[in-house]
């Protein structure tokens, strides 16, 4: 007897109704997901990804509009059921994670409701029963003293954990399918490395069918057995993951796999990546031909007029593309990376120097009496960049790399410690001693929305530090260097007319370079750049900052949690661990040999690589500065000679770390 799909979706066409036209979001989307099967669907930002995934539970409202195919659930249709036999299957047979755990939150309802209300809307237990079920479920999905954290509202958790509690109330009527958007943007390399073990194991477990959203290939080829590649809405591959990794079939996918840094690729002398430039098709004007061609490097005559269909290129294998549908192979993923002129050398003069830096947040007393508490967010940290180097910084969220950078940048004043710029001292320098070195000493922001002023037109954002400093005058002065500056970083310098929310978040980040280089900087600290981004645009701003650096000289501070970009970037690599720099090498060497036990269970955590080692629970409070080796309380070798603090010593040529087993706990060799 045939097997019912879970869920089977046939031709689905979803728009948006707007005044300039119909935007085609969703165009002709079809795959099916078996019972226990887990299918990745994966593509840059306005391919169509989330917009579909809101379509399979018809959550979109007016403008959006679903206008063709059709969605079966378990054999039942879902376009042709009333609001209320919907409302009977969200939340119980079809759970949805959502991207951002804190909007999915109600932030001012506990836990433990959160947990049970859906239980017991749905008749599935009462609520004696459901707040049992709540706690196991909380224990079940690796939240410590799950009694006490229920009873917690989502603003006293990290992001993890806000993410944990979302997966426990997706599986809390174990439902027959879990679609999940991107439920790891944005989170530590550890604390993603645990969601996506926790979602294989709660798959084998319950046997729910995933769908799983996201635009890091790594993340899919953990969890995902098959996926499907969306572009400009619609699917242009779809088989095996382990095939689509190994040898894409649709050059679009040949480009996402190409853009994506890999921890086992050898490094060259050059690092640029593939990036395909350009930008997707405008969605009212889809182009008549394949919707990829203008940007593809293999396009043909036939691609430009006539629109391909989704065929079989090999058993199991569908790709949208004339080319390899007529038996052409694209070449081999991974080897088309490194193009380009060499590297620079690295000075051995530092141009930054740091001893002993502390800093100290005083929280406000939580009464009269109370004592005062202090955050201690870094806590003696010893840096040398020399110029011309890239020197990467990672560690997990509350370790100290976002203070640091803005320690070096004097946004913040360090409690302790000296910091050298350039043969000067500015750890104490005061805001008129300090002003003139803003212009050698730029900041990247993590996120470029936050940092440009929304009111103002891009033109205006990039002339105001120029003229504040009295370089140039307004006007055609100011005019010239504005597109200068756009033309450096590949954006259209009629665009200066612009304001920052016309852009994409990719464009939006190149804005954020473009700003800092507006003062000529001798070296720009990049505070998570490329966060979030998709990995195409992150390949964009990559070969930016390195060609900006081949081209100016530049040095960079470059903090990250993708671990596979920061040794594709970086010279040089710092672990931060509670405000301490637990390992600082240089990048190649680090990764092959990590001397320290974090350093390996970072490495490990890498999405597709073979003997992870999951690391249990999240730092401890930096409320109480810590004392002896800050790791030991999660590390897997830890002994009775750890509570005295290691110093950090070098063991190598240019190897350092502070542990007292060096070498001793390192993780298994990349597939």
């Amino acid at each position: 007897m045939r097997e019912i799909p879970v869920l089977e979706v046939k031709d689905l066409r979803t728009v948006f109704l707007t005044d300039a036209g119909p935007v085609r979001a969703v165009d002709g989307v079809s795959f099916t997901v078996m019972p226990g099967e887990t299918l990745g669907i994966v593509g840059e930002s306005g391919s169509g990804k989330s917009v579909t995934a809101l379509s399979l539970l018809r959550l979109l409202e007016e403008p959006a509009r679903i206008v063709g195919g059709s969605i079966r659930f378990q054999g039942r249709d879902l376009l042709a059921m009333d609001q209320e036999a919907l409302r009977a299957l969200r939340g119980d047979r079809i759970s949805m994670v959502f991207q951002d755990p804190m909007t999915g939150l109600n932030p001012v309802v506990r836990i433990l409701r959160q947990l049970t209300e859906h239980m017991v809307a749905h008749g599935r237990a009462t609520p004696a029963e459901a707040k049992s079920r709540a706690i196991s479920l909380l224990g079940r999905m690796g939240i410590t003293a799950p009694e006490r954290s229920a009873a917690r509202f989502p603003h006293e958790f990290s992001g993890g954990m806000r993410q944990r509690v979302m997966l426990g109330i997706g599986f809390a009527n174990d439902p027959a399918l879990l679609i999940a958007d991107e439920p790891t943007t944005a989170l530590d390399v550890t604390i993603q490395a645990q969601i996506l073990d926790l979602l294989r194991r709660l798959n084998g477990e319950f046997g729910t069918a995933i769908v799983l959203i996201s635009h890091d290939l790594g993340v899919i080829a953990d969890v995902c057995r098959r996926v499907a590649v969306m572009y400009a809405g619609e699917v242009v591959e779809e088989a095996g993951t382990a095939a689509v990794l190994a040898d894409p079939r649709h050059p679009y996918a040949w480009a996402l796999v190409n853009a994506v840094p890999r921890i086992g690729t050898p490094l060259g002398t050059d690092r640029r990546l593939v990036a395909i430039e350009g930008a997707p098709p405008d969605p009212l004007a889809l182009p008549a031909g394949c919707r990829f061609a203008p940007r593809c490097p293999f396009r043909i005559a036939r691609c430009e007029t006539e629109h391909p269909p989704l065929a079989e290129v090999a058993p199991g294998r569908l790709a949208r593309c004339w080319v390899t549908q007529a038996g052409e192979v694209l070449p081999k993923a991974g080897v088309a990376g490194f193009v380009g002129t060499a590297r620079i050398p690295v000075a051995t003069q530092p141009i930054l120097s740091v001893r002993g830096l502390e800093k100290r947040f005083p929280l406000p007393r939580e009464s009269l009496l109370a004592p005062r508490r202090v955050v201690h967010a870094v806590n003696g940290i010893d840096l040398d960049v020399a110029r011309g180097e890239t020197l990467g910084v990672v560690g997990e969220s509350g370790c100290g790399k976002s203070t640091l950078a803005r320690l070096i940048t004097r946004i913040h004043a360090p409690s302790a410690g000296s910091i050298v710029f350039d043969g000067q001292e500015i750890g104490q320098a005061s805001a008129a001693e300090i002003r003139p070195l803003r212009r050698r000493l730029q900041m990247v922001f993590q996120d470029p929305y936050a940092s440009l002023n929304p009111r103002m037109r891009v033109g205006d954002i990039l002339a105001e530090p120029l003229i504040a400093h009295g370089l140039i005058g307004r006007g055609a002065a100011a005019r010239e260097r504005v597109t200068e500056l756009l033309a450096t970083v590949g954006l259209n310098p009629a665009w200066a007319t612009r304001c920052p929310h016309e852009f994409s978040g990719g464009q939006r980040q190149r804005i954020s370079i473009a700003r800092a280089l507006a003062l000529q900087p001798d070296m720009i600290l990049a505070d998570e750049p490329i966060s979030a981004l998709d990995v195409n645009i992150q390949a964009q701003i990559l070969n930016l900052m390195l060609d900006l650096q081949q081209r100016m000289g530049l040095t960079y501070l470059f903090i990250a949690h993708d671990l596979a970009v920061v040794r594709h970037l970086c010279d040089r690599v710092a672990v931060l661990y509670l405000g301490k720099v637990m390992e600082l090498a240089p990048s190649a060497e680090l990764f092959a040999r990590p001397l320290h036990p974090y350093s390996s269970v970072l490495i490990s955590a890498v999405p597709g690589r073979a003997g992870r080692i999951l690391l249990q629970g999240e730092p401890p409070s930096t409320l109480a500065k810590p004392t002896g080796c800050p790791f030991r309380g999660r590390c897997p070798i830890a002994r009775p000679i750890c509570e005295t603090p290691p110093p950090l010593v070098e063991h190598a040529p240019g190897c350092f770390a502070a542990c007292h087993f060096p070498g001793e706990f390192a993780p298994p060799p990349s597939p």
